[in-house]
């Protein structure tokens, strides 16, 4: 069974090919930068075929999707003849609501509820719906399946998930705390467990997924107590365009002072807001350490934010669990910036945190950054979310 894997971010896409009677890849790839100015990296791990990496033109994600599909076709960099050799794909979705709690077969009522989520992810469902529709278009009733970002964190406890708002809102709407980023989080926690030895039941995980969106994760016995992010992936970290935690009030101060509709605050909040709206340069983190490294102030006061409400949520959450076995660093900017996590380990003294600075300025591969007598073991570990979901996917359609 050949699985191709979608994962449509905010302002990227990865994807990848994997046969999963071995789990090998046969092709992956990423698109960034997606309504900036575009690059494709497509690396086809099957000899013979060129790995294609240039900049390339995606004002939004229907671009990048064709851009996939045709070079998985290509006769150049191409590892199937056509899309009929793929058997099922699977989607990551981020928000299912409260009405998907696991994996599901995509059929026209699940599409039609992902779509009644979008005002609880307004920058990602719609681009998880436009990588479906175009796939639909190309590949016709080839079997896809929808992986929610939602689902790993339905063990969280009530006090956890609930707001404080009168308790109406949550039985006839469904307001509460829902988190995001699942997948990986689910991922890097299994796979630090393994690289530790020991059963996740008996570990204690605090997982930092860390890109242009962010995302904390409490994982106290291979389950989640607690992440950052809410009703929608608004809320938490300041990240690339997003706000992160912020006071009603202020919405309610600039609607009022500027008339700004509730759909134009949104916007704000959600796209011009984060490490962009404070530093002005970029959403981008590679930008802004090269603008902070020239002397700008403001990308280096979006640096400090950033690294601050990381270490403090992290440090939330030991309390939340009474303990912490380990420490993970994944995504784009996790996984790339030892600066960043230098950074972040400094505000961790307190927990005997002590970081080799060698391994931590390695990229690409698990590895763990702490030196051996440091209290808390520190990894670095690339995400594989397109692994769990063709799991999932392979699962359900076979």
């Amino acid at each position: 069974m050949k699985i191709l894997v979608i994962n449509a971010g905010s302002s990227s896409l990865k994807y990848q090919l994997i046969d999963m009677e071995t789990e090998a890849v046969l092709a992956k790839g990423l698109c960034e930068r997606i309504g900036i100015d575009g690059h494709l990296k497509h690396t086809p791990l099957v000899e013979g075929k060129e790995v294609f990496n240039e900049d390339l033109a995606m004002p939004t994600h229907s671009e990048a999707i064709a851009a996939v599909i045709d070079k998985l076709t290509s006769p150049q960099y191409g590892v199937v003849n056509s899309m009929k050799e793929i058997d099922a794909v699977g989607h990551r979705v981020v928000h299912g609501g409260e009405k998907f709690a696991s994996s599901v077969l995509i059929t026209d009522d699940v599409m039609k509820a992902i779509e009644e989520c979008i005002p609880f992810a307004p920058l990602h469902n719609p681009a998880n719906i436009t990588g479906i529709k175009a796939c639909q278009a190309v590949m016709g009733k080839v079997p896809m399946v929808a992986v929610f970002d939602t689902a790993f964190h339905q063990t969280m406890p009530g006090k956890a998930y609930m707001y404080a708002l009168p308790y109406q809102y949550y039985l006839s709407n469904g307001i509460r705390r829902y988190g995001f980023h699942g997948t990986s989080h689910r991922y890097v926690s299994a796979r630090c467990a393994e690289l530790m030895g020991k059963p996740i039941e008996e570990l204690k995980i605090v997982t930092c997924h860390m890109g242009n969106g962010s995302s904390l994760a409490a994982i106290d016995g291979g389950k989640c107590v607690d992440t950052s992010m809410g009703f929608t992936p608004l809320v938490g970290l300041p990240m690339g365009t997003r706000c992160g935690d912020l006071d009603a009030g202020v919405i309610q101060f600039l609607m009022h002072k500027y008339g700004y509709s509730i759909d134009e605050m949104l916007n704000i909040l959600n796209k011009k807001s984060g490490v962009l709206g404070v530093s002005g340069v970029s959403s981008d983190f590679r930008d802004l350490d090269n603008a902070a490294a020239e002397g700008n102030e403001r990308a280096k006061l979006a640096l400090d934010m950033f690294q601050y409400w990381v270490a403090k949520v992290a440090g939330s959450y030991v309390a939340a669990m009474n303990g912490v076995d380990a420490i993970v660093f994944t995504a784009g900017v996790g996984e790339n910036s030892s600066a960043t996590r230098a950074a972040i380990a400094e505000y961790f003294g307190y927990l005997g945190v002590k970081i080799d600075p060698v391994a931590n300025s390695k990229r690409g591969e698990d590895i763990e950054i702490s030196t051996p007598d440091s209290k808390v073991k520190v990894f670095v570990i690339p995400t594989n979310e397109e692994l769990v979901i063709a799991r999932d996917t392979r699962d359900i359609v076979g």
